[in-house]
């Protein structure tokens, strides 16, 4: 069985609950975090379908998808959220990511919270390969995921296209330790 919520020095990582979209309401309307992301405004329904989706995935059984609220441990604030998700309950591999509120940038929160899904993702539910991206203008976010252990694999030239461009998006990989 799988040992929810993940726990990490500073961060509690927790299945969602209704009551956490306001939270998340509030960083996703941030003009340093719609920076990057396609939406140029995020509603009140848009983040309440936004976690009521992740809520919904707590159902599956078995279950693929772990899209989890990051809450700080020394007062319960969310910050932000992270996932790990699997195409099929048997699949080898698994794709990571992680957003977080701004203000919250630059304390080690990503890091700390993407090295715990790595944990989790080999110890806890056995997968041999955990895999990321992120557009390549996120400087930031490829730093997340080297300081993590990932690699960088490969470059896809203008794979993304919203907001008036083309964005290229870096890919990064781990293999998990042999059994």
């Amino acid at each position: 069985m799988n040992a929810l919520p993940l726990s990490t020095p500073r961060l509690l990582l927790r299945d969602f609950t209704a009551g956490d979209w306001p939270a998340v309401l509030a960083y996703q309307r941030d003009p340093r975090y719609l920076r990057l992301y396609e939406w140029t405004e995020r509603s009140e329904a848009d983040v309440r379908d936004f976690v009521n989706m992740f809520i919904e995935q707590q159902q599956q059984r078995p279950r693929t998808r772990y899209q989890l609220a990051v809450t700080l441990k020394e007062d319960g604030r969310l910050i932000g959220n992270c996932g790990i998700r699997r195409s099929t309950a048997d699949s080898h591999e698994a794709e990571i990511g992680y957003e977080l509120a701004p203000d919250e940038w630059g304390h080690g929160y990503a890091t700390e919270a993407v090295r715990e899904l790595l944990r989790f993702g080999f110890q806890q539910l056995g997968l041999h390969r955990i895999a990321a991206w992120t557009v390549a203008d996120n400087v930031a976010s490829a730093r997340v995921l080297e300081k993590a252990g990932l690699t960088l694999e490969g470059r896809l030239v203008d794979k993304e296209q919203y907001k008036g461009r083309y964005w290229d998006v870096l890919l990064y990989g781990i293999v998990g330790p042999e059994p």
